[in-house]
């Protein structure tokens, strides 16, 4: 491979509200699939909405500090922030500021040749259903010739457009190299299960489509190969999901760049490690990727994380 891996999306505050207290990470799907890739060895910039304020110093500084390069686009609204509420044994409820829901990509020269020279650019929590911003990313990502990988991710509170998010979405997933959908997804974007979205994607001609299925695993579906894996089994109790789809897709992403899988045995291997790695983070809070050898001989019940 030669050249960075381009992550197009967003960049956030993920500020977590539960029983115990108020925490706050860096984050966003787009940044931590960046970080994801950087901690999995692959050269990486980061194309997202900053703002010029205290959030975007922390911003700036975690990527410096895990040497993702960030190509910056200016925002008018100040960093974007996403509110995230747990009850106990309940699914979190996601509250996005003005910054979040306004968020838009500058495609300049800097970020033209930077996609340009990329062996590969990925897609997530872009906001399709902008029309103009959607547009303008798919000529420059056209005009230079790159394959992409796409996680759609869309979020409720940030969705202002579902028809125009799977419009754009599609228009750009046709012919990719890999589509990352999960249940959610499909339930937000189409109204129907995983199965019959992972058939859509295939018939637009996706190269390659991993789908994920919570506690049931995950299935990566490529031409005439099917592979499904349950979740990995790892030392240490489940302790935050939040980072579990970003880590995969990271990890396949990896997978496609270092060995470009061929048949089902491979494909196979490229999924058992997006497992993994996804197994892993998840034994830890936050959406920081981390890799299986974190969690061995490590009693996680009692140190904590």
């Amino acid at each position: 491979m030669t050249g960075r891996v381009v992550v197009v999306g967003d960049a956030l505050i993920d500020e977590l509200r539960d029983d115990t207290g108020v925490r706050e990470f860096v984050g966003g799907a787009a940044l931590n699939v960046a970080v994801g890739l950087g901690r999995l060895g692959v050269p990486t910039t980061l194309l997202a909405m900053v703002g010029d304020d205290e959030a975007g110093d922390h911003i700036r500084a975690y990527l410096h500090d895990f040497g993702v390069e960030l190509i910056a686009t200016a925002s008018p609204h100040g960093s974007s922030r996403a509110v995230s509420t747990r009850s106990a044994g309940g699914e979190p409820t996601y509250v996005f500021n003005d910054a979040a829901k306004a968020r838009r990509i500058r495609f300049g020269e800097a970020e033209r040749t930077a996609i340009a020279d990329a062996p590969l650019v990925a897609v997530s929590g872009f906001p399709f259903d902008d029309v103009a911003q959607t547009l303008e990313f798919t000529e420059a990502v056209r005009d230079a010739g790159t394959r992409l990988a796409i996680d759609p991710n869309p979020r409720a509170g940030m969705l202002s457009d579902r028809a125009e998010f799977v419009r754009g979405f599609e228009a750009l997933a046709a012919g990719a190299a890999l589509v990352k959908v999960g249940e959610d997804d499909a339930h937000l974007l189409y109204g129907e299960e995983l199965d019959g979205l992972r058939a859509r994607l295939v018939d637009l001609g996706v190269d390659a489509v991993l789908a994920t299925e919570g506690a049931a695993g995950a299935t990566i579906e490529a031409g005439t190969d099917i592979v499904t894996h349950p979740i990995s089994s790892l030392p240490g109790r489940i302790v935050d999901t939040m980072g579990a789809g970003d880590a995969a897709f990271a990890a396949a992403i990896a997978g496609l760049l270092e060995s470009a899988p061929q048949d089902a045995d491979a494909w196979g291997e490229v999924l058992q490690r997006a497992m993994d790695v996804a197994a892993a983070t998840c034994r830890f809070e936050g959406a920081l990727l981390r890799l299986p050898s974190a969690v061995e001989d490590i009693d996680l019940d009692a140190i904590g994380t």
